[in-house]
């Protein structure tokens, strides 16, 4: 590492209270006539004038991704002019820094928000370390405040409060000499989690923003579903609440403390009608708009929270939704890895304490790459490299082609296929009469890329690039399942929790069958059409069926894979997964990508 000493902190701009505020897409909402042309408004100026100009830069599930994604991972859509959409590359921390800085000059009222997911389900770079990184990349990147995720919790409550307080961690140490880890010097805000026993939140609920008379609360909440999705050791002794009667909660309580300009930190999200990150959330065109269930969420929300920044489905979008007074309100949410920052502009009124609600305006701005990169963060990076270049460069396997997995457009990915039979080799090296694995897409970070991300050769496969693909440090497990179990399980992929945002299982080798995306709930898995190496599946018949530790513990609403029985534990995922390339590829035979024709697609 740098012997450079670490810069002093700075003083904290935040006290007890949390707040999240809505920037993203490209929506700029009405503003009445003359709002910025009236005597007695700042335009953001330091003063006293009536109104002041607040920014609030906001993103959200950066994931650590401190280096630039590769593939499809790392690409944000834009529609032109014309209609047509072109793929623009976008993210790493060397050039967010440098937006963030740059959208910054001239706004002396500017704060930094964040809606959660900074850490966990990281490249290698900074999950090697526990995403100590990327805390410090963020704390150079002047974060002031960002809500918790459900991906906080992937290393439990403890490792958590580490990366908020500092101190080494408590198996591997310290990672350079003669300095500990300082921890972030913002605020996590965690509203709507508790411990079980005392019924406290576990980090602060929220907290307030102030300049020059200037106060903005911040509210951070995960979604209530976190248990869910992340492992149970993750979320041993916590309880995950409501996020609209949390947010109301603390709302009211910043209200009492003469907090009127309020924003909310959501780690959940919706799905706009586009992909591309410039789409108008708010045209009138049938099928335009947003769904998913921030909406509901925002439609319950009171009204004294101004603005809310949200994140999860890793979405873009600046849409307006009316609150419950029928008010329109600013929902945004950035994409995802650090591909785009929010600007919203907030117009405080210094008599009323409030946001003007009609004057707040939002857009979506692309991290692009061709701008400077900012050299502290490149130094950072650099500096962690160099500890992890001698394991992240070591070869596991080679490729003839790209394998999209995380940025797949098809509910089965190539890199999917590829995983579920890597499992189940691994399954039969333990057990010879396991049949079948089953991988969640969730758990398939990022793509696997034809061409050298360095010096390694176009094809392939290094240690770094496979973590990044699967970073969580599952086990694969066997259970036995009935047909009648298997069965239910490939239903609860489009039904139950899942069925307003379907999980679709990544399925090795000999199993097939037909997702009907015409029909709704269960039936959209075709039952008489599902066949093992041909046969259909036998209800009161058993079959031996590998899976991730995650699902195994019935995660992602699985509960049918949680029922499974005579349970064997194995290897690591990540090592059967590079244990699989090694073997069965080389320069000369190099995995070609799957056909994906495992399960037929009805649209």
């Amino acid at each position: 590492m740098s012997a450079t000493p670490r810069t002093r902190r700075r003083t904290r701009r935040l006290v007890t209270g949390t707040v999240s505020l809505a920037a993203v897409g490209a929506l700029v909402a009405a503003m009445p006539a003359g709002a910025h042309g009236e005597p007695g408004h700042d335009h953001g100026k330091p003063g006293h004038g009536r109104t002041v100009d607040v920014q609030l830069l906001s993103f959200n599930d950066l994931h650590g991704n401190l280096e630039p994604p590769a593939g499809s991972s790392g690409q944000v859509t834009e529609t032109q002019p014309d209609g047509s959409t072109k793929a623009i590359d976008a993210g790493g921390a060397e050039y967010l820094a440098t937006s963030l800085r740059t959208a910054r000059k001239g706004n002396p009222y500017s704060v930094t928000a964040a809606a959660g997911d900074m850490v966990g389900a990281s490249p290698l770079l900074s999950g090697l370390f526990h995403d100590e990184p990327t805390i410090e990349a963020l704390n150079r990147m002047k974060l002031d405040v960002t809500g918790v995720g459900n991906h906080e919790f992937d290393e439990g409550r403890a490792e958590l409060n580490r990366l908020q307080k500092g101190g080494c961690h408590p198996e591997d140490g310290c990672y350079t000499d003669g300095r500990k880890f300082q921890g972030a010097d913002f605020p996590y805000l965690a509203a709507n989690v508790t411990d079980e026993k005392t019924g406290e939140p576990i980090l602060k609920p929220y907290t307030v923003w102030k300049k020059n008379g200037v106060k903005i609360g911040f509210i951070g909440v995960t979604l209530e579903g976190t248990p869910d999705i992340v492992s149970a050791e993750g979320v041993k002794g916590l309880k995950f609440h409501d996020e609209v009667e949390t947010v109301n909660k603390y709302a009211r309580e910043l209200d009492r403390q003469g907090v009127k300009s309020i924003v909310a930190l959501i780690h959940e999200g919706g799905a706009p009608a586009s992909t591309s990150y410039n789409y108008d959330c708010d045209s009138s065109g049938a099928g335009d708009g947003i769904s998913g269930p921030v909406v509901e969420i925002a439609k319950g929300i009171t009204p004294k929270v101004d603005a809310l920044v949200t994140g999860h489905t890793h979405e873009a979008y600046v849409c307006t939704v009316p609150d419950p007074s029928g008010e329109p309100r600013t929902v945004t949410s950035a994409s995802s890895f650090g591909k785009l920052y929010t600007d919203t502009t907030l117009t405080y009124d210094r008599k009323t304490k409030d946001i003007v609600r009609t004057s707040v305006s939002s857009a979506n701005h692309v991290v692009t790459r061709d701008q400077p990169k900012a050299k502290d963060l490149t130094r950072l990076i650099s500096d962690w490299n160099e500890l992890a270049a001698p394991i992240a460069a070591q070869p596991v396997g080679h490729i003839s082609g790209d394998l999209p997995g995380r940025g797949a457009t098809t509910p089965e990915s190539p890199l999917g296929d590829v995983i579920a039979d890597a499992q189940l080799a691994h399954a039969k090296s333990l057990d010879d009469t396991a049949v079948l694995a089953l991988m969640n897409p969730g758990g398939i970070r990022s793509d696997l890329v034809y061409k050298a991300s360095g010096g390694e050769g176009d094809g392939v496969v290094t240690y770094g690039e496979a973590f990044t693909v699967q970073p969580f440090s599952n086990t694969v497990n066997l259970v036995t399942l009935t047909g009648e179990q298997l069965v239910t399980a490939l239903q609860q992929q489009v039904s139950g929790g899942n069925e307003a945002s379907p999980k679709i299982l990544q399925v090795s080798e000999g199993l097939t069958y037909t997702l009907d995306l015409t029909r709704s709930g269960a039936d959209r898995v075709v039952a008489d059409t599902i066949r093992l190496n041909g046969e259909p599946i036998d209800p009161a018949a058993s079959y031996r069926v590998a899976m991730n530790s995650f699902l195994a513990g019935g995660g992602d609403g699985f509960a049918a894979l949680g029922a499974g029985t005579d349970p064997l534990v194995g290897s690591d995922d990540l090592a059967a997964f590079n244990d699989y390339l090694t073997a069965t590829t080389s320069p000369a035979d190099p995995l070609e990508p799957p056909k994906g024709d495992r399960i037929a697609i009805v649209r």
